[in-house]
């Protein structure tokens, strides 16, 4: 759906937060400024956390860094990835809002076929609020769009649809590939753009992007761990993804929604895939085992709440991949402090926030 710039007031103001992980300034928020900046920032700064991160003027954020997250997690704070956009899921542990929409520092406002600048946000947020038809597919996809339905044949008892929990956008321009892929394919870019939003149906899994991704925070917020990776790892550029696989056998166990499509974005600039590869290597063989794992994955009756069900999740992870490499075991160990310093921060017992080195108080328009 193309919004042009000149749209309607900013819809959902005051329930959604923006997370941006980030090592340098800001200054692509420039061109974002008339979909994004009526929204709260929280930026998520990696590295070295002595770099003054710059934002244009105009926009209400928080920013955090490394030491930030260190004395506000205390111990606990070794479940969040360090030199790895990973780091984001912080943001959305300390955000307080409903929703939240995370972007890239390299994406860029898309446009339409017809040249109309995409609100990305305004469009997550359409996604959000209808509902998703996880348990039989619609072949006119999304049913809920303007000009669309069920067609003839689809239940009448699946109708309702049940709550969106992910809404999952696209890029145009540099894809999203792994860098094998990036290797044979070094001048491919995409300039195919479908209009077309669908819910993934249940049982099925898919390579989540956190490029370009919203979600509730209130129905799957505590599953949106980005897992260990980058510095002191062993593996880089799997932390969507493990999100992704472990967010959706938890919403098809609850009865939740994932859809993807629209909303584009314009990712602008490819990533080094001699890079990619040094941290994909092992990941690209443990995908094998670890895709059949969330394939097979079987949540108790009794786990009811994102939070039991991601502990057992994770009792999972450590019972049938540790066989695959030692890290899952301290991967699963880190879920489980996630959990924790989640519930913790969310219960009102955090401390306040510094950034920078001096007290924190949020930059307002």
């Amino acid at each position: 759906m193309a919004v042009p710039a000149t749209s309607l007031p900013p819809l959902l103001k005051d329930e959604l937060d923006i997370v941006i992980p980030t090592i340098r300034n800001l200054d692509f928020l420039e061109q974002w400024r008339p979909y994004l900046s009526p929204y709260h920032l929280i930026i998520v700064q990696d590295g070295d956390p002595t770099k003054v991160i710059k934002v244009p003027e105009g926009y209400d954020y928080e920013l955090y860094n490394r030491n930030d997250i260190n004395r506000i997690l205390g111990p606990k704070a070794s479940c969040i990835s360090f030199k790895d956009s990973a780091c984001r899921c912080f943001g959305f542990m300390m955000s307080k809002k409903k929703y939240v929409f995370t972007i890239d520092d390299d994406c860029w406002v898309a446009k339409d076929p017809q040249g109309n600048e995409i609100n990305a946000l305004e469009q997550h947020i359409t996604n959000i609020l209808s509902p998703s038809t996880p348990f039989f597919f619609n072949t006119l996809y999304d049913p809920y769009r303007k000009g669309a339905d069920f067609v003839r044949g689809y239940p009448f008892s699946l109708r309702e649809g049940v709550p969106t929990a992910i809404s999952h956008g696209l890029w145009l321009n540099v894809p999203d590939y792994d860098a094998p892929t990036q290797l044979v394919k070094p001048a491919e870019r995409n300039t195919r753009f479908v209009d077309m939003v669908m819910t993934i149906p249940k049982g099925t899994l898919f390579p989540m992007c956190g490029m370009n991704l919203a979600f509730d925070r209130s129905l799957i917020g505590p599953a949106m761990y980005f897992g260990l990776m980058g510095d002191g790892q062993p593996i880089g550029r799997y932390d969507d993804m493990w999100a992704g696989w472990c967010c959706k056998v938890i919403c098809d166990h609850l009865g939740l929604g994932v859809k993807t499509g629209l909303p584009y974005i314009h990712h602008s600039k490819a990533s080094n895939p001699f890079v990619n590869l040094k941290k994909e290597y092992k990941g690209i063989f443990w995908q094998e085992e670890i895709i059949p794992f969330f394939q097979q994955v079987q949540l108790p009756k009794e786990a009811v709440t994102v939070e039991q069900c991601y502990i057992e999740l994770s009792k999972q992870v450590k019972e049938k991949l540790t066989g695959v490499d030692p890290y899952f075991t301290k991967l699963a160990d880190a879920m489980v402090t996630w959990i924790e310093a989640w519930t913790e921060i969310n219960s009102g017992s955090s401390k306040t926030a510094v950034a920078n080195g001096t007290p924190k108080v949020s930059k307002s328009k």
